[in-house]
């Protein structure tokens, strides 16, 4: 089969379209000729060397698709050949074909498109697994979601509304009016506006229940000022930087914070099996009504995946970036 590789960790001139060996599904999985897979930072990470793929998971980028069923492993009952899924995937989404356990894969919700489908499962189970299963929102609480036109961005401020919550994001100014199209009460400019004091501001010195964190070092101290009684801070990337020089730890015990990191890729396959199981359950329905909806920013053959890279370094997108392979234009 076709697969996009790199010659070696570096810039987007590293990238190219080649043969591959045809995964082989196990006795679990189930074969997927893909129709489209979508971009991640993760993948940009992974193409410059500084991501390690975890061990026994596909050296190919691509952690996300949608598409067919084309082959069954001897065990499988969930699925029939034609059958179209989503999900999550350890890696090998930018390729022909991807090999996904049968529990990991979802059928496509009513009236959404294999399109649509393959712009859910990284940016909902992030955002879901960081809101609920960890930060564990409840209704009228307030959530400060950073970087909130991103993918995980624009999941996390659907799932906040659909929550009963309210949600506060940060975001460049040219990517407010998205965010409060799906939501957001108030749309901080992070570049002209101290992020904390207008937290302070909206909540008449409360602070927000929770924090949903991709910069780290960088916005740690504001973190802490922003977060409230008992308030909860997720903290998903390290895109700001890993060492802060100076912190007032005082803060954490006398506002009882809760601070964890967490990441998916590298979690146990029986964990992600119980998210995708929980996330489904809980907004299949809504992706039909239309209560929640894919974010697309914009569609690239997979034949311009270096061109779709560029435009995901140099920050433009508001939402998804997919790549097409099998898919329709």
């Amino acid at each position: 089969m076709q697969a996009v590789q790199f010659h070696r960790p570096g810039g987007t001139e590293e990238l190219f379209l080649g043969e591959y060996p045809t995964p082989v599904p196990g006795p679990r999985e189930i074969l997927v000729k893909v129709a489209y897979t979508a971009l991640n930072r993760a993948d940009l990470l992974q193409r410059t060397g500084n991501y390690p793929v975890p061990p026994d998971d596909s050296p190919i980028m691509g952690l996300e698709m949608s598409g067919k069923v084309v082959a069954i492993g001897s065990k499988v009952n969930k699925w029939s050949i034609g059958d179209e899924v989503f999900g999550l995937l350890n890696g090998g989404g930018y390729a022909e074909q991807a090999v996904i356990h049968e529990d990991m894969a979802m059928p496509i919700p009513d009236g959404l498109s294999l399109r649509e489908a393959a712009a859910i499962p990284e940016v909902f189970l992030t955002a879901f697994q960081a809101l609920h299963w960890i930060g564990q929102l409840q209704a009228g609480e307030t959530a400060l979601i950073h970087a909130g036109a991103s993918g995980v961005g624009t999941a996390a401020l659907q799932l906040v509304r659909l929550a009963g919550a309210t949600s506060i994001v940060t975001a460049s100014a040219g990517k407010h009016a998205i965010c409060r199209e799906l939501g957001a009460a108030r749309a901080i400019d992070y570049r002209t506006e101290d992020f904390a004091e207008v937290v302070k501001e909206i909540t008449d010195g409360k602070g927000v229940n929770v924090i949903v964190d991709f910069i780290a070092a960088n916005y740690f101290k504001q973190n802490l000022n922003a977060l409230g009684l008992d308030g909860r801070m997720i903290m998903l990337a390290l895109m700001g930087g890993i060492k802060v020089p100076e912190v007032n730890l005082a803060l954490i015990l006398g506002k009882r914070l809760q601070i964890t990191g967490s990441t998916l890729r590298s979690r146990s396959l029986d964990y992600k099996i119980r998210l995708t199981g929980d996330f489904y359950r809980h907004a299949h329905e809504h992706f039909s009504s239309g209560r929640l909806r894919p974010i697309i920013d914009s569609v690239f053959s997979w034949e311009e995946v270096k061109a779709a890279h560029d435009y995901m370094e140099a920050n433009k997108n508001q939402g998804k970036i997919l790549l097409r392979v099998h898919g329709e234009d």
